[in-house]
Formats: C-alpha cells, sequence, structure tokens
C-alpha cells in the first residue's frame, strides 16, 4: 500500500518567521493540530505542533506575537514521499516516535501528510487482506503512545531531514 492512498492532501504550511499567536490562529481555522514549515525556497524544513506552541508560550515569559515559530520548531524533521510503502512510514514514526509525516516531492515540496489519523481511519474500514496493515497500525500506535522515559531526549542539537 502506497503513502498517496492514505495521506491527507490538502495541507496547511507555516514560515518559520511567522509567530506563535498566528500559528495557533491557523490551528483553530484549519482544523490541524500541526504544520510543516517552508524554508524561503518552500521546502519542508520543520514541524510545528499544538504541542510545541503550548510548551512555548506555559514555559516563557512572552507574548505568542513575540515568540516566533523558528524559536520553538524541533530542528528536524522526518518526510516520507507519495509513492513510499506505507510499512516504511509505520517504521520510521515508531523508530522517530512522531505521529505525522509530512508528505514531499522529489524537490523536498509538501504534497500532503501522513498521520495517525490517517492509518486509523483505514484500518477501521477492516478491509480483507489487510491484517499485516492492521497489526503494524496497531504496532506504532502503542510504540508512539509508550511514555517516554525521564531523562529521555526531546529533540537532537543539530538539523536532520530524512526520507522514510
Amino acid at each position: 500500500m502506497k503513502i498517496e492512498e492514505l495521506m491527507t492532501k490538502d495541507v496547511a504550511c507555516c514560515r518559520a518567521t511567522q509567530n506563535l499567536g498566528e500559528i495557533a490562529a491557523m490551528f483553530w481555522r484549519e482544523r490541524r493540530g500541526s504544520l510543516p514549515v517552508l524554508d524561503e525556497n518552500g521546502s519542508v524544513e520543520s514541524m510545528i505542533t499544538d504541542r510545541d506552541v503550548c510548551i512555548a508560550l506555559g514555559t516563557r515569559n512572552q507574548r505568542p506575537n513575540e515568540i516566533h515559530v523558528s524559536d520553538v520548531v524541533p530542528l528536524r524533521v522526518f518526510t516520507c514521499r507519495a509513492e513510499d510503502d506505507v510499512f516504511d512510514a509505520l517504521d520510521t514514526m515508531v523508530s522517530q516516535n512522531v505521529r505525522r509525516l509530512p508528505v514531499v516531492d522529489a524537490n523536498d515540496k509538501p504534497v500532503g501528510i501522513l498521520s495517525i489519523d490517517d492509518l486509523i481511519r483505514r484500518a477501521a474500514m477492516q478491509l480483507p487482506g489487510e491484517a499485516k496493515f492492521h497489526s503494524a497500525v496497531m504496532r506504532t500506535i502503542r510504540k508512539i503512545c509508550e511514555a517516554r522515559q525521564p531523562g529521555q531526549p526531546h529533540e537532537p542539537a543539530e538539523l536532520l531531514v530524512t526520507h522514510a
């Protein structure tokens, strides 16, 4: 099964220069919990989540319009391509402990997002012959939802862009 069969194609994006007030408004307006962050060329360079925004606002004595996306996003992004096999994406989600993968083209331009929600929707369809897929989705969800151990790092020190 290919990622393009499961991904959400309507993708809203933001820029690292935007402030958290703008991002929170986008989350609300677009009904999203994450946004790919694009560089000046329109390529995906990171992801920002509603959790990133909440923690940044809760731990800094600053107004939302004073904090920019670039101040809070992890310096990493894991992506996949529409033509990739979904099992490779599931492995990336587990190994990197992420719930969403931006789907990019050959130039790292966003074409969609593969999220846990997309996987659950497909697994819930109970289609014949997809037992391996159901099992892999459940394993992925279980691993991602496991509690992070105390002292486990949240983000790496350098930029890392990988494809599933």
